[in-house]
């Protein structure tokens, strides 16, 4: 029997932004559809809208539920009724609840399971966003992988939202997700110093911090200071890296990145992927949006599903204990050599 495609749920982005350019430009090929089945949540007359501003000729199905969407083909499902006036470059209150709209209904299909992952076309960043929740996010290229202990936080903030408890619980969250969702059997994660010389942090939270992960038999090592970290190019020796905040991995991350960048969340139960940049309002409409971090999104977060796959299958089904039961007594005998003294002596042959 065929193996069923990953069903791939891609959110629209802000309507008036480049997410239905990059998304027509991601399936342009058909090759992606050998590899998963794409459903978009978002507006065919939208989808319509921009296809024809930006002469797209990529086609697509529209559905009226995700149970409904086939392989083979882009499905497109309306998630509201609402007209929704595009104007492109130009970000308004409609377009970002347009975009919102969509994250919902793909939020309550995600519960149903009707789809396998979760990628997010962009949004404008929220003014006010909810307080920082319990997941890591992952800033992540073919170079290297950057987890975020504080995200969006004002730097004065920074110090005092560093705990060790919060420093623990993160490493720990990197270190599944780098096992889980990538497939490093041990991993190494190198922590990145809050100050660019030693300081109270260094010394009080974060060294503290990395001795209890080696009790949680977490391979982290620090602290580094964040410039010759990467002046030096050291992260190629470790699979992930733990920064303080957001500029301090950003930075050297954009740097690196000269193509395409994903952002993940790690430390959730679903697979949810976005593209390494926001609606790119100053270029929507003009047809020059790469699609290759959307693209990239999309291979992450497929290949998430599959590593998760092959993680979990052998912990679901572990080997039996290597010792078998006698029915007759109910002693239980191990395969196991004997002890030199047990051993009955070997006749010499004559």
């Amino acid at each position: 029997m065929e193996e069923r495609k990953i069903r791939v749920a891609i959110t629209h982005g802000d309507t008036n932004g480049i997410g239905y350019e990059v998304i027509f430009k991601t399936f342009e090929d058909p090759m992606m559809f050998d590899m998963c089945t794409p459903i978009i949540y978002g507006s065919p007359k939208v989808a319509a809208y921009h296809r024809k501003a930006m002469n797209l000729e990529t086609p697509f199905s529209i559905i009226n539920s995700a149970e409904d969407a086939r392989d083979g083909r882009l499905n497109l499902l309306a998630t509201f009724d609402e007209e929704v006036k595009v104007e492109l470059g130009q970000p308004t209150d409609e377009s970002d609840a347009a975009a919102r709209k969509a994250v919902q209904r793909a939020k309550e299909d995600l519960q149903r399971g009707l789809y396998d992952v979760l990628v997010m076309a962009p949004v404008k960043p929220n003014p006010n966003p909810a307080k920082e929740d319990r997941s890591l996010l992952v800033m992540l290229n073919d170079v290297v992988r950057i987890g975020l202990v504080t995200n969006r936080l004002p730097i004065k903030d920074v110090p005092q939202a560093i705990t060790i408890e919060k420093l623990v619980e993160k490493g720990v969250m990197f270190n599944k997700s780098l096992k889980r969702d990538f497939r490093i059997s041990n991993p190494r994660i190198a922590v990145l110093a809050l100050n660019p010389q030693p300081g109270t942090e260094e010394q009080e939270i974060i060294l503290p911090a990395i001795e209890a992960l080696e009790k949680e038999r977490v391979q982290a090592f620090g602290p580094y200071v964040a410039d010759e970290f990467f002046g030096e190019q050291m992260f190629e020796q470790f699979d992930g890296v733990l920064a303080m905040y957001d500029d301090q991995a950003i930075a050297p991350f954009k740097t690196l990145t000269q193509e395409y960048g994903v952002k993940l969340k790690a430390g959730i139960t679903a697979i949810c992927t976005t593209p390494d940049h926001g609606p790119a309002f100053d270029i929507a409409g003009e047809g020059i949006a790469s699609e290759q971090s959307l693209r990239h999104a999309v291979y992450t977060a497929v290949d998430m599903y599959r590593n998760r796959i092959n993680y979990d299958e052998p912990l679901a089904h572990p080997l039996p204990k290597l010792y078998h039961e006698k029915r007759e007594d109910g002693e239980k005998v191990r395969f196991a050599i004997p002890k030199a003294k047990d051993r009955e002596p070997q006749k010499k042959e004559e």
